[in-house]
Order: structure tokens, then C-alpha cells, then sequence
């Protein structure tokens, strides 16, 4: 009898990238670009021409273990935000609110409950049409109390949310992180070209709120097919064994008052006082120890509550920091600039016909290298754009090119602080949320491929 394969254990996958990483850099050449400060965007960026070979770099495979500490050191922000998160979210999901009102929705869209998907996916894309998709990690439990409350299982919630916001994100109808650095770089008028990439935004949208749907419908149907369906049934034996909250109490008005207040906040600050993860994961403290107070917790019990809520998430905390080791790795084996510099090149031999798709396709790999959207901007529009004069493909094709290439792969991508932040949060294992992600995904693609081959052929312009 055959065993049935198992996935390996999420800190086994990213060991595994971890040792992969290390042997390219004894495989690709270090190399590197010469680089000059851009005056209008402040970005550090490529002097195309500029390439040479230096010392290689190689790492050793017995320095992962400072890798790991070394990723942790840089992610320490999206790591402290999810334990903290987890803590303030248990504070609150204690008093019944969420569950009460969760109890209250599934009434009100009593079989047409299928809805709330593409409501929920909406808001968030255009959310993230002007900030980081980081930005709304918190929401993740929300959506998955919500999710669960109609039949559907985390996955479902968790997508509403993060995919949502990687279709406004990726599309980068006004984002200032990648579509305003890029069209700087390439001297385009910030945020010109608008109505062709809201047009992608909502195909993304379309194509993937068909699928979460048709997953959601699947689950809902046979929940044995559900790809964390363990996980489902370990959570209602929780439900069943904590009390039920089956009303609306007085007191579940005054913290939802303080989740949303919180919440409208933190977006605020996030947009126009320039807060980070820092000043968002202090608004969570505030979020959970106010509305602990506002349902009658004493600060014993207040911080009893989040202290179970940030256990919970250190295992994908941890996973944050360690995936990030990946990418330290990668930089200080010197082999980002070589393999910008080779893809650059290959693009030039594909068929005119597939040169904006590869160029499309070539973004997302550089991603898997380079995750910061503004740092790829930085390191990839100077190869690019030279690349794209010579084979005619517009300035502005090029720019929604690496706009796909550098959103899209963040949602399969262990190195992604944003897809970790968001599987973190609520307890979903990566192999897991591959083995829902990976059809959509190849979906993205061929999608992502038609678009740019659209737009070039239509001359997308201005220039």
C-alpha cells in the first residue's frame, strides 16, 4: 500500500529554500550594477551599463542558523505586530462581540450569504489601490469569524481579505509604492494610464472572486474537501467547550464601537501620518485592552486573554523572521544584480509576440528574489526600460508589467511578509494554503500575460 504524501512542516519548507539560496550563491556569479540616487523618487537606483563580475560571495550552508536570526532581526516589526494582534483579537473574541454580530449577518444574508465575497474582496481592493496590503492583517480574524459563521472555513475569510487587496495592490491603479516609483523611474506622469489599469483591476477581481466562490461552494457542500478541514474540526470542538454567545448584549455595542473606531484610526494614520507596523501594532494594544475594559475585564483577566492569544501565533510569527532569511541570503551572496542582468537579456531573444508577457513573467521571478515593491522598482525599471525602447514596448506596458510581477507572487511566496502575516494570524499552514492558492494563482498568469499583451498591442500610453 502506498503512503499518501504529506507535506512537510512549514519550517522545513523555508529551511529547504534557505539551503537552496545558499547554493546559488555558489552557482551564479556575484556581480553588481553601479547605482545613483534618483533626485525625483529618492530611490537608489540601476545605472544600466554599468554591470560587472566581482569576488564571488558564496554562503556557507553552516550560517543558515544566523540567517534565521538574522531574518527574525529584520522582520521584527511584522513579527511583534502578529503576536500582538493575536493577543489584542483574543481579548476581544472573549467578550462575544464578533461571534454575536457574526450570529446576527448570517441571518440577514440568510441564503445569499454567497455575497459577502465579493462585498468583502471590494472594499479591500480598492483599500489597497493606495497602501500596503500589510496594513490590513488585522482584519484576517474578522473575516474568518465572519466566514465561518456562514458555512465557509479560513481559507474563505482569510481570502476576502488578502487576495482583495492583492488585486487592488498588484493592479496599482494609484499606488504610490509601485506604480508612482516605477512611472518616476521611467519619467511617465505619476498615475497616467489610469483607466487601462482599473480595467485589469476589476478583471483580477472578477476571475478571482469567481474562484474563491467556487471553492467556498465546494466547502460548503463537502467540508471534508476543505484543504485545513483539520484544522475546521479542532475549532469547533473549541466553540463547542467555550460558551456560546447566541445574543447581542449592551456591552457588545461599546467594543464594536471601539474595534471600528480603532480600526478607522489605524487606516488613517497608515495613509496620512505615515504610521508604520510599529504605531499600527500599538493601536491593536490599544484596541484589545479598551475593549476589554468596555465588556467588564479586570486588567488580570485582560491580560490573561492576550497572553493565550499571543501564543497562538508564535509559530507563524517565527515563520515571518525565517522566511525573510531567505532574501539576506540572496543579497549578501551578490547574486541579485547577475540575475536581473541575465533576465534582462533573455528578454530580448523571445519572439515579439511574447516579449511583454515575458517581461511580465520575469518580474515575478525577480520578485521571488527582491519582495520590497519600491526596491524591485529600484532595481529592475533601469534594466527594463532600455530592454523595452529596443524591442517596442511601451514605457507604460513596462511599468504595469513589473506591477503584476512584483503583487501577484507575493501570494505564494513563503519570503512575503504580507501572505505570512496573513496565514499567521489565523492559524493556516503555508503547504496548506498552497494547495488552495497554487490553481488561482497559474490562473493570475495566463490572465496577467493576455493583459499585457493587450496593452501593448493598443500602444498603452501615454508614451
Amino acid at each position: 500500500m502506498k503512503k499518501k504524501f504529506v507535506f512537510p512542516n512549514t519550517y522545513v519548507i523555508i529551511i529547504l529554500m534557505m539551503i537552496v539560496a545558499v547554493l546559488l550563491t555558489w552557482i551564479i556569479p556575484s556581480g553588481e550594477f553601479e547605482r545613483v540616487k534618483d533626485e525625483v523618487s529618492k530611490q537608489s537606483i540601476i545605472i544600466p551599463g554599468t554591470f560587472k563580475y566581482i569576488e564571488n560571495n558564496p554562503i556557507s550552508l553552516f550560517k543558515i542558523p544566523v540567517y534565521i536570526m538574522k531574518g527574525l532581526a529584520k522582520a521584527s516589526d511584522i513579527v511583534f505586530l502578529v503576536i500582538i494582534v493575536g493577543g489584542a483579537f483574543n481579548i476581544i473574541i472573549e467578550t462575544g462581540m464578533f461571534q454575536s454580530f457574526a450570529g446576527r449577518l448570517t441571518k440577514v444574508f440568510s441564503n445569499k450569504e454567497v455575497l459577502i465575497i465579493p462585498a468583502f474582496s471590494t472594499i479591500f481592493a480598492l483599500a489597497c489601490t493606495t497602501m500596503g496590503v500589510n496594513t490590513f492583517i488585522g482584519f484576517a480574524p474578522i473575516a474568518v469569524i465572519i466566514a465561518r459563521s456562514i458555512g465557509y472555513d479560513a481559507i474563505v475569510g482569510v481570502s476576502m481579505v488578502a487576495l482583495g487587496g492583492a488585486i487592488g495592490f498588484s493592479t496599482g491603479t494609484f499606488n504610490p509604492f509601485t506604480t508612482g516609483v516605477a512611472q518616476s523611474l521611467a519619467g511617465l506622469p505619476i498615475f497616467s494610464g489610469l483607466g487601462y489599469r482599473f480595467v485589469c483591476l476589476v478583471v483580477f477581481l472578477i476571475v478571482t472572486n469567481i474562484y474563491i466562490i467556487w471553492y467556498a461552494k465546494k466547502i460548503k457542500a463537502n467540508p471534508e474537501s476543505s484543504v485545513v478541514y483539520e484544522m475546521e474540526q479542532e475549532n469547533k470542538k473549541i466553540e463547542v467547550s467555550e460558551k456560546q454567545h447566541d445574543k447581542i448584549e449592551g456591552r457588545h455595542y461599546l467594543v464594536l464601537l471601539i474595534v471600528i473606531a480603532c480600526f478607522v484610526l489605524l487606516v488613517y494614520g497608515s495613509q496620512n501620518w505615515k504610521w508604520k507596523l510599529q504605531e499600527n501594532a500599538a493601536m491593536f494594544i490599544w484596541m484589545g485592552v479598551l475593549s476589554g475594559f468596555a465588556y467588564g475585564f479586570g486588567p488580570s483577566k485582560i491580560a490573561e486573554e492576550f497572553t493565550k492569544g499571543a501564543k497562538k501565533l508564535v509559530y507563524g510569527a517565527l515563520m515571518i523572521g525565517m522566511a525573510n532569511g531567505i532574501s539576506l541570503i540572496l543579497t549578501d551572496g551578490k547574486i541579485l544584480d547577475t540575475t536581473v542582468q541575465y533576465l534582462g537579456g533573455l528578454l530580448v531573444t523571445l519572439p515579439s509576440y511574447l516579449q511583454a508577457a515575458g517581461m511580465f513573467l520575469m518580474q515575478l521571478l525577480i520578485n521571488g528574489l527582491i519582495t520590497s515593491g519600491s526596491g524591485q522598482a529600484a532595481a529592475t525599471m533601469p534594466i527594463m526600460l532600455p530592454v523595452a525602447d529596443i524591442i517596442g514596448i511601451t514605457k507604460q506596458t513596462t511599468v504595469l508589467a513589473f506591477n503584476f510581477g512584483d503583487g501577484l507572487s507575493n501570494y505564494i511566496l513563503p519570503t512575503s511578509s504580507a501572505l505570512m502575516g496573513f496565514i499567521a494570524m489565523v492559524g493556516i499552514s503555508y503547504s496548506n494554503w498552497m494547495k488552495f492558492m497554487w490553481k488561482l494563482f497559474l490562473i493570475w498568469i495566463v490572465v496577467g500575460a493576455i493583459l499585457v499583451i493587450v496593452a501593448n498591442s493598443i500602444n498603452y500610453g501615454p508614451f
